[in-house]
C-alpha cells in the first residue's frame, strides 16, 4: 500500500511527467482506448492466423514471414504508445520524435508487409467475413480505395500529416491536449500505413516498385529537410518544453536540435534502406520479366 502511495505522490508531484531514470521507469501509459485497440488486433489476427492455417487450403511458408511481420510491427507500436518513452515524449521533444518515427517508420512498413486484412477476416464469423468482402467489392468502396491508395495521393498525404503537425502552434496543442496528441498519433499512423501500402501493394504491385524508390527519396528529402530546418533553428520552435529538458541535461534548444537530428539522420537511413529494397525487387522483377520474354520468343 506504501508503495502504491509513494507512486501516486510521485505522480501528483511530477505531474506524470519522468525527470530521472527512476520516474522513468515506472511512467508506462495505460490509456484505455490505446490498449484496447492493442489488445484487440493482437486476438484478432491470432485467431484469424490459426483458422487460416487450419482451414485455408491457401495456407503457404510466406504466411509465417507475414506473421513475424505483423508482431513486430505490433511490438514497435506497443513501445511507442505503451512504453516509457510515451511519457518521456512529455518532457524531451527528442523523445517525442523517436515515437514518431517509430509509428510512422517501423510499425507502418512492418504491419503493411504483414498483410493483415485477410487474417482480420478469417477472425470473424463466416457471416460478417462475407459481408464485409462483399462490401469491398462494392464500386463506391473499390474506387475509393483505389483512390486512397494512389502514391501520389498517399504520398502528399503523409507529407502534408508530417509538416503539419510540426507547427509550432499545432505541437502545443498536442502536448497540452491528450486528444489532440491522441489525434496526432492516429494521423501519423495512418498516413504512413496509406504510404507504405500504396508503395509496397499499390495497383501495379511489384512493377512500380520503381516509381515507389522516387517517392521513398522524395519523402526523405522533404523529412530531412524539415529535420534540419529544426536542428539549425537558432530560436526554440517548441516552448512548451521549455523548464522540462534540464533535468535530463539538455537545455530546450539542445534538445530541439537533438530531435531534429532524429528525424534527419536515422530516419533518413531507414528511408534509404528501405528504397534500396524496392530498388532490389523491381529490378529482380525486371529481370524475370526479360528472361520470360526471351524465353518466349523461342521457337
Amino acid at each position: 500500500m506504501q508503495r502504491y502511495s509513494c507512486f501516486a505522490l510521485d505522480f501528483i508531484y511530477h505531474g506524470g511527467q519522468p525527470h530521472s531514470w527512476s520516474d522513468l521507469t515506472r511512467e508506462w501509459s495505460f490509456e484505455p482506448l490505446v490498449l484496447l485497440s492493442l489488445v484487440a488486433t493482437a486476438c484478432i489476427f491470432t485467431i484469424g492466423l490459426i483458422r487460416f492455417r487450419d482451414q485455408s487450403k491457401k495456407w503457404k511458408p510466406d504466411r509465417r514471414r507475414d506473421a513475424i511481420y505483423f508482431a513486430c510491427g505490433w511490438f514497435a507500436l506497443f513501445i511507442a504508445l505503451v512504453s516509457p518513452l510515451h511519457a518521456w515524449g512529455r518532457v524531451l521533444f527528442s523523445a517525442h520524435m523517436t515515437q514518431h518515427e517509430l509509428l510512422m517508420l517501423v510499425a507502418a512498413p512492418l504491419l503493411v508487409l504483414g498483410r493483415p486484412l485477410v487474417i482480420f477476416l478469417w477472425a470473424l464469423p463466416l457471416s460478417w467475413s462475407r459481408r464485409i468482402g462483399n462490401l469491398g467489392k462494392s464500386p463506391f468502396v473499390g474506387q475509393a480505395w483505389h483512390c486512397l491508395t494512389i502514391p501520389l495521393f498517399a504520398w502528399l498525404f503523409h507529407a502534408v500529416a508530417l509538416w503539419a503537425w510540426h507547427i509550432p502552434v499545432l505541437f502545443a496543442a498536442v502536448l497540452r491536449n491528450e486528444v489532440v496528441h491522441m489525434a496526432q498519433h492516429l494521423c501519423f499512423l495512418v498516413s504512413a500505413l496509406l504510404f507504405w501500402w500504396a508503395l509496397i501493394h499499390g495497383p501495379r504491385g511489384v512493377h512500380g516498385y520503381g516509381a515507389a524508390v522516387l517517392y521513398v527519396f522524395t519523402t526523405s528529402l522533404h523529412s530531412g529537410l524539415l529535420g534540419a530546418f529544426i536542428t539549425f533553428a537558432r530560436t526554440v520552435w517548441y516552448p512548451s518544453y521549455v523548464g522540462l529538458t534540464e533535468s535530463w541535461g539538455l537545455s530546450p534548444l539542445e534538445d530541439q536540435q537533438l530531435g531534429g537530428l532524429i528525424m534527419w539522420i536515422p530516419a533518413g537511413l531507414i528511408y534509404l534502406f528501405a528504397g534500396l529494397l524496392l530498388l532490389q525487387g523491381w529490378l529482380l522483377e525486371s529481370e524475370l520479366r526479360a528472361t520470360g520474354e526471351q524465353t518466349a520468343t523461342v521457337p
